[in-house]
C-alpha cells in the first residue's frame, strides 16, 4: 500500500523533529497508537508530565524484585506467576538442580530468558548448551528438561500463539541479528548418551492443568529429523541494535520477537545520541494501548532510580511516563558515551493482571519515585 506524503498540524510552540531541538524550557510528551508504529502527536510542556504530587488507584505504575522470591524447585511447572492475560503468562523460577523429567507446554510457544546459571537442554531435537544471557523460544508441544546446576529463568509463554520474528523493513532481514545467528539443538554425543530405558515421566500443561504421562524409556530418543520449526537460541551479546546518533529511538526499535498480542524487545549497551539538540534519555510518552513491562538483567538502568537485576517494572495502559528526575538532569548530555544496561521488554496489547506472587515481592515506594 502507498504511503501517502502527510502534513501534521502544528499550533504554538513546537519542535519540527520528534525528540529533537525541543523548544526552550519545555519537555515533549508522546501521544501514540500502536505502540510507536501509529499516528502520534507531541506534546510541549512547561513542565515533566510525571510531576504528580500523589497518584492512587489500580493504573500506578509498579515495581517488583524476583531476588525476593523464595521459591526454587526442579521444575519450571514450579515457576512463580508473576502476571498474564488471555495471550500470555509471565513467570519467574528457579532450578535448584537437574531436572527429573520432561516437560511439555501444550498451551503455546514458550520464551525463556537465562537471567542466572548455565546448563544443559535436552529436548526432541537434540541437546544444546545454555548460558546467562540466552533466549530459548521453545515451540509449543516440545519435550524438553534442564540439567543445571541451579538456573534462574524468566518464561514468556504466547498463549494459543506462536513466536516469530519482526519485520525489519527498510534495515533488511540480517540488520539487529541475522537469522543465522540462531542457533538449533543438535543430535550429538551428549543427546545419545542420555537415551536409555529408564523410566521417564512427561509433565504435560494444557489450560493451565497438570498431567503426566509415564515411559518405561527415555521418550527423547530421535535419531534424526528434517524441518523448519524447531527450538532455537540466541544470547543477548549476539544482537546488534539499531542505533541513530542524532534520534532517539523508539523501544519498537528494539523488538526481539514477537507474537499477534504481544512484543518481546531487548535493550543492550549502545552509544548515546551524538547530536547537541536529540534526547538522550526515553521520551515521556502515554501507554495508551499496551502494557509495558520490564524485566532488568543486568548493568545499570540509566533512566531509572533505585532499580537493580532481577527487579521488573509494570507500567500499566494509560498513563504517562518517562524517565525519573535524575535521568532527566542528563536529558542533553549524558556523562558516559552510552549505555550499559540489559533488558527484557514486553509490551502486551491486552491489560495483565498481577498475580498474589507479584504482589508479595512488590516496591509499594516505586510510584513515588517520580517525585524530585
Amino acid at each position: 500500500m502507498k504511503k501517502w506524503i502527510s502534513f501534521p498540524r502544528i499550533e504554538g510552540k513546537s519542535s519540527r523533529q520528534a525528540h529533537v531541538d525541543l523548544p526552550e524550557g519545555t519537555y515533549e510528551r508522546e501521544l501514540g497508537k500502536e505502540g510507536f508504529f501509529g499516528p502520534a502527536t507531541h506534546m510541549y510542556h512547561s513542565r515533566p508530565p510525571t510531576g504528580w504530587s500523589s497518584f492512587e488507584g489500580p493504573l500506578q505504575p509498579r515495581a517488583f524484585d524476583t531476588n525476593k522470591l523464595e521459591q526454587a524447585g526442579n521444575s519450571p511447572w514450579d515457576a512463580s506467576m508473576l502476571m498474564s492475560n488471555a495471550s500470555c503468562k509471565y513467570r519467574y523460577g528457579r532450578l535448584k538442580g537437574n531436572m527429573d523429567h520432561l516437560v511439555r507446554n501444550s498451551d503455546g510457544d514458550e520464551l525463556l530468558f537465562i537471567h542466572q546459571g548455565t546448563g544443559d537442554l535436552f529436548c526432541d531435537y537434540g541437546h544444546m548448551a545454555i548460558k546467562e544471557g540466552d533466549y530459548v523460544m521453545l515451540p509449543r508441544g516440545t519435550m524438553w528438561r534442564m540439567d543445571t546446576e541451579g538456573m534462574e529463568m524468566l518464561l514468556i509463554e504466547a498463549t494459543n500463539d506462536s513466536y516469530g520474528l519482526p519485520d525489519k523493513g527498510l534495515l533488511g532481514p540480517h540488520a539487529i541479528f541475522d537469522p543465522a545467528a540462531l542457533d538449533l539443538p543438535r543430535i550429538d554425543d551428549d543427546f545419545v548418551r542420555q537415551q536409555g530405558e529408564d523410566e521417564w515421566r512427561v509433565v504435560v500443561k494444557r489450560r493451565d492443568q497438570l498431567s503426566t504421562i509415564t515411559y518405561p524409556y527415555n521418550p527423547l530418543d530421535a535419531v534424526g529429523w528434517k524441518g523448519d520449526l524447531a527450538p532455537v537460541r540466541i544470547n543477548w551479546r549476539d544482537i546488534r541494535p539499531v542505533m541513530s546518533h542524532r534520534y532517539h529511538l523508539p523501544p519498537s526499535a528494539h523488538t526481539t520477537f514477537l507474537t499477534g498480542r504481544f512484543v518481546v524487545c531487548t535493550f543492550v549497551p549502545r552509544p548515546f545520541e551524538t547530536d547537541p539538540e536529540a534526547l538522550k534519555v526515553p521520551f515521556f510518552h502515554n501507554n495508551d494501548d499496551y502494557d509495558e513491562v520490564i524485566f532488568y538483567h543486568a548493568g545499570e538502568f540509566f533512566s531509572r532510580d533505585n532499580i537493580h537485576p532481577g527487579m521488573i517494572t509494570m507500567h500499566p495502559c494509560g498513563f504517562t511516563h518517562g524517565p525519573h528526575p535524575k535521568a532527566l538532569q542528563n536529558a542533553f548530555e549524558q556523562k558516559a558515551a552510552g549505555t550499559n544496561e540489559v533488558a527484557v521488554m514486553i509490551d502486551a496489547r491486552d491489560a495483565l493482571d498481577v498475580d498474589t506472587a507479584a504482589v508479595a515481592i512488590e516496591w509499594k515506594g516505586y510510584v513515588d519515585s517520580w517525585k524530585s
